[in-house]
This record gives C-alpha cells, structure tokens and sequence, in this order.
C-alpha cells in the first residue's frame, strides 16, 4: 500500500482515484472544484479544495510525506507545470505528471517532473497496435523497442511444447505466461503445452514479436 497525492480531478484524475482505491492505497485528492472534490470523497481518503499553484497551500500537505505524487491537471499546462515545479521543490519523492503534448512533456520533465503520462497519445498507439492486428488482445510498451504482448495461440503452436516452439532461440522472444481462461499460469516449462483456447503473454523486441506473429 502507498500514499498518493493525486492532484487533479478531471475525468483521468477520477479514473486514477477509483483505481488507487480498487488497489487498497491511500489517496490525498485536491482540486480547486468544489464539485469534483465531494464527487470522489467515496474513493479516497481524504480530499481538498484548494489551488496547488499557491506555495503555502501546496506546503500544508506535507508533500514530502507521500509515496507518489500524480499530477492529473489536463485542462491548464500552466497550473500542472507550477504545481509540478512546487511539489519537487517541496520535497516530493516521485512526481508524475499528465501531459496532452509532446512539447509539454518537455517542459515538465525539466522542471520536476520524474516521468509523464500522455493518456491520448498512449492510448492511440494502443488502439492502432490491437485493432490492427488479429491476433493482438492486449499490449504493454515498455521502452520504444520492448513490449510484452497477449496473442492468441498460432494455430501451428497447438499441442505443441514450449520447447518445440524454441521461439526464445528464434526469435529471442521470452514466454511469460499461458492464460486458461481466467486462469494465468506462471510456471512455464520447456514441457508447457498449448491448447487452442490459450493465449500467450510474450516479451520481447516489437519487431521480432511481429514477425514471430505475422503482425
């Protein structure tokens, strides 16, 4: 469980406060809307009115004291820019903020900033990747390179072992997991074997998971 101050609480700070409270952490919520504030108390543990772009209010939260800091001010770069310079000089531990474009993820990470969420531009490379592919069910990037995906079982792949396959050999893909319906087994051995129903989670270059899966 982590403390979080999550400041913002636009539609992505709401979806970000009911997640936080899905996993069991504690959530400090602030927003200048009165509205917004009294809307989200069910999902958090506290929440405030207030401006973050004011130095003493900002300082009164103990800002130092929370584990994560996620700025989810979308509508006002300049309001999520001050407030992420603020929390850093404060004394905040790690400061994630939002950003809509790539030249304010920039300025961001310049001044305090330990990493940026930009939720439409990710969310598109998402929607591309797993809707233009049919074997694609799901996809994490992990740098411009890696990526781990959840693909559906080749139907050349059934009732064959992992160590048959030797996809690490060729393609120097690793198999992470075999999913069963709801069920996610963990254990791969070269002795796994595959069934029609499964699908696979597999991590590797992006380049060579495509062609593995003619993508």
């Amino acid at each position: 469980m982590k403390t979080v101050l999550l400041i913002g609480l636009g539609r992505f700070g709401r979806h970000i406060a009911i997640k936080l409270n899905e996993l069991d952490h504690q959530v400090m919520a602030i927003d200048k809307n009165e509205n917004s504030v009294n809307a989200i108390l069910p999902f958090v543990t506290n929440a405030q009115i207030g401006d973050t772009t004011n130095e003493d209010f900002l300082e009164s939260l103990g800002v130092s004291n929370f584990d994560l800091c996620i700025v989810a001010i979308g509508n006002d770069f300049q309001s999520n820019l001050e407030t992420t310079s603020l929390l850093k000089e404060l004394g905040a531990k790690t400061v994630v903020s939002r950003c809509s474009k790539d030249i304010h993820a920039k300025f961001l990470l310049r001044n305090g900033a330990d990493e940026v969420v930009y939720p439409e531009k990710q969310l598109a490379d998402w929607t591309v990747i797993r809707y233009t592919a049919d074997h694609i069910l799901d996809y994490i990037e992990l740098d411009a390179d890696h990526a781990v995906f959840e693909v559906s079982v080749p139907e050349k792949w059934i009732g064959k072992t992992v160590s048959t396959i030797d996809v690490r050999k060729k393609y120097g893909l690793n198999i992470m997991a075999v999913k069963r319906g709801d069920e996610m087994e963990m254990s791969i051995t070269p002795e796994t074997q595959f069934t029609e129903k499964d699908t696979v989670l597999v991590l590797g270059n992006i380049k060579q998971i495509q062609k593995c899966f003619h993508m």
